[in-house]
This record gives structure tokens, sequence and C-alpha cells, in this order.
């Protein structure tokens, strides 16, 4: 098995587990992350998920010798089943649930493109970066197009997206991929605390507000801000709202229930 899922509470931990060859992707891998992301979304007791890799190299990217089929038939990476959710939020079923992403070792291509389509990105002190595609004669065609220039705007993006060169865990910091770096070995430990941080709160206010922050960015400002009040009014009327201020009131932690 090359992607492994494993709950802990309400966080959901999927990891890369093809570490002899880098956990570079080849088709059963691709299949196998959908369904991975797809479980996150369907399961009601998983509210965060956690992607992460085995072995030392987050991913070596694709496993060209036997995904460039696919790409020459410009088939959809992920299965192209729209029951299934896309990590890459490009095709299939659109995520709801957060996910965080763990980084270390060499971070590749795709592997790039799944830490942009994440909502927070940890880096382990030896992460290498690169979207190298432009050096195999072709271009990012998994987000990374796309997602660059919202997270580091046009001229970083172009920086690393023309010439294929390698960026350390500090540069991306410093453009805004990755949010926080730590030693080596810390980088799922630290991805966890934050999930299970996020997986205290309100599952229907944390879908809401990445709802809302996907809105303003994919639609523009004005579809945000006409979603913000039937949403708040939605949420208003739930009982995790009431437990939300019966806690408050009590001075005690909120048991949330997503309903």
């Amino acid at each position: 098995m090359s992607i492994t899922t494993e709950a802990r509470g309400h966080v959901l931990l999927i990891g890369l587990d093809r570490p002899a060859k880098m956990n570079a992707f080849d088709p059963p891998m691709l299949e196998g992350l959908a369904a991975a992301y797809t479980e996150l979304e369907r399961e009601p007791s998983h509210r965060v998920g956690v992607l992460f890799a085995n072995g030392p190299h987050f991913t070596a990217g694709l496993d060209l010798a036997k995904v460039a089929p696919l790409v020459s038939q410009g088939a959809n990476l992920f299965a192209g089943r729209p029951d299934l959710v896309d990590p890459l939020g490009l095709f299939g079923t659109p995520r709801k649930k957060p996910v965080v992403c763990a980084l270390r070792g060499r971070c590749l291509t795709i592997g790039i493109e799944l830490a942009l389509a994440s909502d927070i990105v940890i880096a382990a002190e030896d992460t290498r970066l690169g979207q190298i595609e432009i050096k195999r004669g072709i271009f990012p065609f998994g987000g990374g197009t796309l997602r660059w220039i919202q997270r580091a705007g046009w001229g970083n993006a172009m920086r690393w997206l023309l010439t294929g060169d390698e960026l350390d865990a500090a540069e991306a910091q410093r453009i805004g991929i990755v949010q926080e770096i730590v030693p080596v070995g810390q980088d799922l430990e630290r991805a966890v605390a934050i999930a299970e941080t996020i997986a205290r709160q309100a599952p229907l206010g944390v879908q809401a507000t990445l709802e809302s922050a996907r809105t303003s960015l994919e639609r523009g400002f004005d579809a945000a801000r006409d979603a913000l009040y039937p949403t708040l009014q939605r949420l208003m009327a739930s009982a995790d709202a009431r437990e939300g201020l019966m806690s408050f009131i009590e001075r005690r932690e909120a048991r949330f229930t997503g309903t």
C-alpha cells in the first residue's frame, strides 16, 4: 500500500508510503491519495487531515515512467472520478475540511502543488522544494501556475517557475508557501498538534471559514461578502453555536459535535 491512513481522535493522518522510490507518485498512489481525501471528507468523525510522508523525503514528484502515458493523454491525475475528492482541488469533488501538510527532504513538482492546495504547511529545516517541470520541457500542470501567484506574488512565482531552481525552507517561508519551519524529525508532530487544535473548534465554523476565504480568493470580494450573513445566520441556528455560548458562560472547554 503506497498511501496510509490513521485516525487519531478527530484527525486523519494521510501518509505517502513509497519511501524506496522517494514517494514518487505512480497511478495507484495517486488514486490512493484521492481515496484518502474522500475518506476525510465523508467520515463525520474526521475533522482535519494531516498530509505527511514516510521516509526522509516528502516526494520526488511524479514517477514519470509510469505516469507519462496518463499525462500525454491529458488524463486527470486523480483517476478522473467525480465521486472522489481531488487533493489538488482542480477536477473532482471539492474538499471542505482543512488539511495541514508536513514537508521534509525533497519536495518536488506535485509535492509543492499538494502543499499549495493545503491550508497550512509545516516544513522541516532540511526541506528543499522545486517546481522543475520547465526543465523537462513541460510546465506545472497540477495547479502550480494558479497557486504560486496567489501565495507568493507574480515576481516570486516567476522566479521559481521559469527557472526550475530549488528553494530551501527559509525561502519558501519568506514568500508564503511555508508557514512554519521546525527541526528535522518534528514536522509531523507539529502538523498534528496544529490539526488537533483546529479539530477542537466547531466543525461547522471551521468549514464556513474555509468556504468564505476560498470564495473570496476564487470568486472575488463581492461574492464572499454577499455570503457572509446568510452563512452566519445558518451557524447561529446550530447546536455548536449554542454550545460555544454556554461554554463561554460556564467557563469550560466547548464540546462541539458538528451539528
